[in-house]
């Protein structure tokens, strides 16, 4: 879609409103609005903020200018335009990328920039000409949340109608059907009792131009949930990623609920992870198949799944990037936290579908990684992991179709898991970045923002503070 063709968008449908969304370091989407005046009555379009931009305050947005050089340029990508489906006012919405205004040239810490520098990195290694990309995102829907810290409290309350929780709760009346802990997967309503506000979730997501494959309650109670999208190329996927969270967050809003990407939010049962697919294809070709290959899968793709294993310490800073994430990461319970691959198997942080024969579906599923990551990093990361296997002829070693989860002996000893702190991957991340710095997709101002960032706003800010189950433990020594 060109510029002309979103004005002429704009007057077909009656939008009065242009929203230009674009995304901090951390992940988030941030906005401002303008009259579609600013761009319908716009006859000569090399005037436009398509070309010249519309400036910005970059040192109030996470990880981006300091103060003294704040003034950046937003330049909005027309291929990325589409009406709204959350606003009431007709409002159309445009994902930007972000411009230095005096060296004209791309952002560095642009997220967008760094997945677009990763695609072109496909290309240019002659590999392959394409990335595919399909995340499972999974999230929580609840009824009630509430959390405070303050010098002398710190607390968060949970609630939820399908909570186990509250099968005895006299609700006037209480109708059961409340998911059991961990037995959320797959129970028709009554017990899902989210069924059709899903169903209303995708139908607006596809309204947004996003193909949805499937929608179902996850295994915990508490109405956790999945919506899967159908795979796409690398950039375009993490615009998706973006636009699903937004529709998801405002229209559980709009029925009286709160919906959280937390990767665990809730003790006692299982979190949200974000596994994802990923697939290499040349000239229609997918790279990662061969009819005679352990799965299906060829050697290519074997060195890829190297490159994440031995990467896999590093990439956890970017795949998993909260202090939260380590929640769920727990080895010792169903977690995708061991570094090994397999075939069906869903106990290794590295799975092989093998629902289907057909040479286009092939793929490997990487497990670990949880929404609260920014897909325009993540993505490009495990891609950067997975080619430096392939450029060094990283080799996995040798398949463990075994449940992972509860190996013994020499099994055990050899398989590595991934970190078990946030620390821990920073830390990682920051002796092992090289990788990533190829073909200029991430560079070094990225790699120390995001290390400092998260050291002082994340893990030193949590470090700080007591813990609500430290008074359990210790008060009353």
């Amino acid at each position: 879609m060109s510029p002309k063709d979103v004005v002429k968008m704009i007057k077909e449908t009656g939008v009065q409103i242009v929203d230009l969304k674009f995304n901090d370091l951390p992940g988030l989407w941030q906005h401002f609005s303008m009259p579609v005046s600013e761009l319908s009555e716009m006859d000569d379009l090399t005037d436009s903020i398509f070309v010249q931009g519309i400036g910005f305050d970059g040192s109030s947005i996470r990880g981006f200018q300091k103060i003294q050089e704040s003034d950046m340029i937003l330049i909005p990508d027309p291929s990325t335009a589409v009406v709204d489906p959350v606003c009431e006012i007709p409002t159309m919405s445009i994902i930007c990328d972000i411009f230095d205004p005096i060296t004209k040239k791309p952002y560095t810490r642009d997220p967008r920039y760094v997945a677009k520098k990763a695609e072109k990195f496909v290309v240019d290694s002659g590999i392959a000409d394409t990335s595919y990309w399909g995340p499972e995102m999974e999230f929580f829907i609840f009824d009630d949340i509430r959390f405070d810290q303050t010098e002398n409290s710190g607390y968060y309350f949970i609630d939820s109608v399908e909570g186990e929780w509250n099968s005895g709760r006299d609700e006037r009346p209480n109708l059961g059907y409340k998911p059991r802990y961990k037995e959320g997967y797959f129970p028709v309503p009554p017990h899902d009792s989210q069924q059709d506000l899903r169903s209303e979730i995708i139908l607006t997501l596809i309204k947004a131009g996003i193909p949805i494959e499937v929608h179902h309650h996850e295994v915990a109670t508490a109405g956790q949930a999945e919506i899967d999208m159908k795979f796409g190329t690398l950039v375009k996927m993490a615009d998706s990623c973006l636009m699903y969270k937004y529709i998801v967050k405002n229209l559980v809003r709009k029925h009286g609920k709160v919906a959280t990407f937390m990767p665990k939010p809730l003790f006692g049962d299982n979190g949200s992870g974000m596994h994802t697919h990923q697939s290499l294809f040349k000239n229609g070709k997918n790279v990662f198949f061969d009819p005679k290959g352990y799965a299906l899968i060829s050697q290519t793709a074997k060195y890829y799944i190297g490159g994440l294993i031995k990467h896999a310490d590093a990439l956890m800073a970017f795949c998993a990037p909260t202090t939260n994430s380590y929640k769920r990461l727990v080895p010792g319970y169903e977690a995708p936290v061991n570094l090994t691959y397999s075939q069906r198997n869903r106990s290794a942080a590295i799975r092989i579908p093998v629902y289907s024969e057909n040479p286009k579906t092939k793929r490997i599923e990487f497990r670990p990684p949880d929404n609260t990551c920014n897909p325009y990093l993540s993505f490009p990361a495990m891609l950067m992991a997975g080619f430096d296997g392939i450029k060094n002829k990283i080799d996995p070693g040798e398949p463990m179709d075994k449940d992972t989860y509860h190996l013994t002996g020499k099994d055990k000893e050899k398989v590595k898991t991934v970190p078990g702190s946030l620390e821990e991957s920073l830390n990682a991340l920051e002796k092992d970045h090289k990788f990533l710095l190829e073909g200029d997709v991430f560079t070094k101002d990225v790699i120390d923002v995001w290390l400092e960032y998260k050291r002082e706003k994340e893990i030193d800010a949590v470090r700080l503070r007591p813990h609500p189950y430290e008074f359990y433990l210790y008060f009353d020594i």
